[in-house]
Protein backbone atom coordinates (compact mmCIF):
# COMPACT_ATOMS: atom_id res chain seq x y z
CA UNK A 1 0.00 0.00 0.00
CA UNK A 2 1.58 3.18 -1.23
CA UNK A 3 -0.99 6.21 -0.55
CA UNK A 4 0.90 7.64 1.31
CA UNK A 5 2.72 9.45 -1.97
CA UNK A 6 -0.35 9.24 -4.53
CA UNK A 7 -1.00 12.53 -5.44
CA UNK A 8 -3.48 12.46 -8.70
CA UNK A 9 -5.10 9.86 -11.28
CA UNK A 10 -2.80 7.20 -12.98
CA UNK A 11 -2.67 8.08 -16.50
CA UNK A 12 -4.38 4.58 -16.88
CA UNK A 13 -7.25 5.87 -14.70
CA UNK A 14 -7.46 9.50 -16.65
CA UNK A 15 -8.18 7.04 -19.81
CA UNK A 16 -10.45 4.66 -17.88
CA UNK A 17 -12.73 7.80 -16.94
CA UNK A 18 -12.58 9.19 -20.46
CA UNK A 19 -13.98 6.00 -21.85
CA UNK A 20 -16.53 5.48 -19.18
CA UNK A 21 -17.97 9.14 -19.83
CA UNK A 22 -17.81 8.97 -23.44
CA UNK A 23 -17.34 11.32 -25.77
CA UNK A 24 -19.97 14.09 -27.00
CA UNK A 25 -18.93 17.05 -29.51
CA UNK A 26 -21.72 19.00 -27.94
CA UNK A 27 -23.08 19.63 -24.65
CA UNK A 28 -25.73 17.09 -24.06
CA UNK A 29 -27.82 15.93 -20.58
CA UNK A 30 -26.19 12.46 -19.94
CA UNK A 31 -28.80 11.25 -17.84
CA UNK A 32 -32.49 12.87 -16.92
CA UNK A 33 -31.80 15.32 -14.10
CA UNK A 34 -27.92 15.75 -14.52
CA UNK A 35 -26.64 18.79 -15.53
CA UNK A 36 -25.19 19.89 -19.00
CA UNK A 37 -21.89 17.93 -20.27
CA UNK A 38 -19.76 18.18 -22.84
CA UNK A 39 -16.68 15.92 -24.19
CA UNK A 40 -16.06 13.10 -21.57
CA UNK A 41 -18.41 14.52 -18.63
CA UNK A 42 -17.09 18.12 -17.68
CA UNK A 43 -19.53 19.96 -16.12
CA UNK A 44 -17.54 23.28 -15.62
CA UNK A 45 -14.90 24.35 -18.02
CA UNK A 46 -11.03 24.59 -16.92
CA UNK A 47 -12.08 28.67 -16.63
CA UNK A 48 -14.92 28.04 -13.86
CA UNK A 49 -17.71 28.80 -16.39
CA UNK A 50 -20.93 25.89 -15.98
CA UNK A 51 -21.19 24.29 -19.09
CA UNK A 52 -24.68 25.35 -20.97
CA UNK A 53 -26.65 23.87 -23.85
CA UNK A 54 -25.95 26.45 -25.77
CA UNK A 55 -22.07 26.33 -25.69
CA UNK A 56 -20.61 25.00 -29.23
CA UNK A 57 -18.85 21.91 -29.89
CA UNK A 58 -15.24 20.58 -28.75
CA UNK A 59 -12.53 18.49 -30.34
CA UNK A 60 -11.70 15.08 -28.54
CA UNK A 61 -8.84 16.86 -27.47
CA UNK A 62 -9.94 19.59 -25.76
CA UNK A 63 -12.24 17.24 -24.23
CA UNK A 64 -9.50 14.72 -22.76
CA UNK A 65 -7.75 18.15 -22.14
CA UNK A 66 -10.78 19.21 -19.37
CA UNK A 67 -11.05 15.90 -18.28
CA UNK A 68 -7.37 15.96 -17.25
CA UNK A 69 -7.27 19.24 -15.82
CA UNK A 70 -10.73 18.44 -13.62
CA UNK A 71 -9.38 15.25 -12.08
CA UNK A 72 -6.27 16.36 -10.90
CA UNK A 73 -8.41 19.49 -9.66
CA UNK A 74 -10.62 16.97 -7.95
CA UNK A 75 -7.32 15.09 -6.65
CA UNK A 76 -6.45 17.91 -4.82
CA UNK A 77 -9.55 18.61 -2.73
CA UNK A 78 -9.77 14.54 -2.59
CA UNK A 79 -6.12 13.90 -1.39
CA UNK A 80 -7.09 16.15 1.58
CA UNK A 81 -9.74 13.89 2.56
CA UNK A 82 -6.95 10.91 2.73
CA UNK A 83 -4.73 12.27 4.94
CA UNK A 84 -3.44 8.99 7.03
CA UNK A 85 -5.15 6.67 4.77
CA UNK A 86 -3.27 3.90 3.09
CA UNK A 87 -4.71 2.84 0.26
CA UNK A 88 -3.27 1.19 -3.53
CA UNK A 89 -2.96 3.30 -6.66
CA UNK A 90 -5.99 0.82 -8.15
CA UNK A 91 -8.05 2.33 -4.85
CA UNK A 92 -7.43 5.76 -5.23
CA UNK A 93 -7.86 5.76 -8.76
CA UNK A 94 -11.32 3.78 -8.32
CA UNK A 95 -12.51 6.52 -5.76
CA UNK A 96 -11.26 9.50 -7.61
CA UNK A 97 -13.37 7.86 -10.59
CA UNK A 98 -16.71 8.32 -8.18
CA UNK A 99 -15.75 11.49 -6.95
CA UNK A 100 -14.98 12.87 -10.79
CA UNK A 101 -18.57 11.65 -11.41
CA UNK A 102 -20.86 12.30 -7.92
CA UNK A 103 -18.38 15.51 -6.53
CA UNK A 104 -16.09 15.91 -4.09
CA UNK A 105 -19.22 16.75 -1.55
CA UNK A 106 -20.62 13.15 -2.22
CA UNK A 107 -17.17 12.01 -1.58
CA UNK A 108 -16.91 13.54 1.87
CA UNK A 109 -19.99 12.71 3.84
CA UNK A 110 -19.88 8.73 2.14
CA UNK A 111 -19.45 5.82 3.93
CA UNK A 112 -16.72 4.49 1.63
CA UNK A 113 -14.45 7.32 2.88
CA UNK A 114 -15.79 6.76 6.63
CA UNK A 115 -15.02 2.88 6.19
CA UNK A 116 -11.47 3.84 4.90
CA UNK A 117 -11.23 5.93 8.04
CA UNK A 118 -11.21 3.45 10.03
CA UNK A 119 -9.40 0.65 8.42
CA UNK A 120 -12.74 -1.16 6.66
CA UNK A 121 -11.38 -1.76 3.54
CA UNK A 122 -14.06 -4.37 2.08
CA UNK A 123 -17.01 -2.29 4.03
CA UNK A 124 -15.84 0.42 2.01
CA UNK A 125 -16.10 -0.75 -1.37
CA UNK A 126 -19.05 -2.76 -0.57
CA UNK A 127 -20.47 0.96 -0.13
CA UNK A 128 -19.74 1.51 -3.65
CA UNK A 129 -23.06 -0.20 -4.47
CA UNK A 130 -25.17 2.00 -2.04
CA UNK A 131 -24.32 4.74 -4.89
CA UNK A 132 -27.57 3.66 -7.28
CA UNK A 133 -29.60 6.43 -7.96
CA UNK A 134 -29.95 9.31 -10.19
CA UNK A 135 -32.98 12.02 -9.83
CA UNK A 136 -34.68 9.51 -7.40
CA UNK A 137 -34.44 6.68 -9.96
CA UNK A 138 -32.97 3.62 -9.07
CA UNK A 139 -30.25 3.05 -11.48
CA UNK A 140 -29.98 -0.73 -10.98
CA UNK A 141 -33.25 -1.49 -12.80
CA UNK A 142 -32.28 -1.35 -16.60
CA UNK A 143 -35.99 0.24 -17.56
CA UNK A 144 -35.34 3.17 -15.38
CA UNK A 145 -32.65 4.79 -18.12
CA UNK A 146 -29.60 5.05 -16.46
CA UNK A 147 -28.55 1.56 -15.96
CA UNK A 148 -25.31 2.68 -17.35
CA UNK A 149 -24.37 4.07 -13.75
CA UNK A 150 -25.00 1.36 -12.04
CA UNK A 151 -22.80 -0.86 -14.23
CA UNK A 152 -19.91 1.81 -13.53
CA UNK A 153 -20.45 1.32 -9.99
CA UNK A 154 -20.13 -2.50 -9.92
CA UNK A 155 -17.16 -2.19 -12.25
CA UNK A 156 -15.61 0.26 -9.36
CA UNK A 157 -17.14 -2.84 -6.62
CA UNK A 158 -14.96 -5.58 -8.48
CA UNK A 159 -11.98 -3.46 -8.74
CA UNK A 160 -12.28 -2.46 -5.15
CA UNK A 161 -12.96 -6.11 -3.90
CA UNK A 162 -9.88 -7.54 -6.01
CA UNK A 163 -7.94 -5.31 -4.35
CA UNK A 164 -8.75 -6.16 -0.99
CA UNK A 165 -9.55 -10.14 -1.26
Amino acid sequence: MGGFFIFGPSDQQVQATAAKEGYTAKPTIPVKGDRPTIGNGTTFYPDGRAVTMNDPAITRKQAFEYLKFTMNKDARAFNKTLLNIPISQAEYDLYLDFTYQYGIGAWSGSSMLKNLKIGKYKAACESLLKWKYVAKRDCSVRSNGCYGVWVRQEERYQKCMGVNS
